[in-house]
């Protein structure tokens, strides 16, 4: 069966998470660098086998988009040039980062590991992609 994968992307760095074969558990893949992102995406794609992305959309509070939408845009026009076949799904991200942290504490992380933006944009991606598992 095919993989979902899950990008949270930002200006810095892209959290990743992905799929088990069944389509049941979203475990966190990694977090790259946003200027190395299509290079470790095409090594991705070359080795699993994903027809469905889920990409965070960015919102206020209110609804809106937020001030990094036309980013995360720019980035889908060149991901779905790069790869016309796979489907794209957008899901809210608020709160990804703030539950992420939360985890990262009720996990029993000390504060110097809680302070790893990284772990912390991989955990995001992981919360997005279960609640995109969830929704089906």
């Amino acid at each position: 069966m095919d993989r979902i994968l899950a990008i949270d992307y930002g200006i810095k760095r892209t959290g990743l998470a992905i799929t088990d074969q069944l389509q049941i558990i979203a475990s966190g893949l990694a977090t790259v660098e946003t200027a190395k992102l299509f290079s470790y995406l095409h090594q991705l794609f070359l080795t699993e086998n994903i027809k469905t992305v889920v990409v965070g959309e960015p919102k206020q509070l209110n609804g809106e988009a937020s001030e990094s939408a036309p980013l995360i845009e720019a980035f889908l026009v060149k991901f779905t040039t790069t790869y016309p076949k796979v489907q794209i799904v957008r899901m809210d991200e608020r709160f990804t980062s703030k539950l992420a942290f939360k985890i990262m504490i009720d996990s029993g992380l000390g504060k110097k590991k809680r302070q790893n933006k990284a772990l912390i944009d991989e955990i995001a991606a992981t919360i997005m992609l279960q609640d995109y598992l969830a929704s089906k």
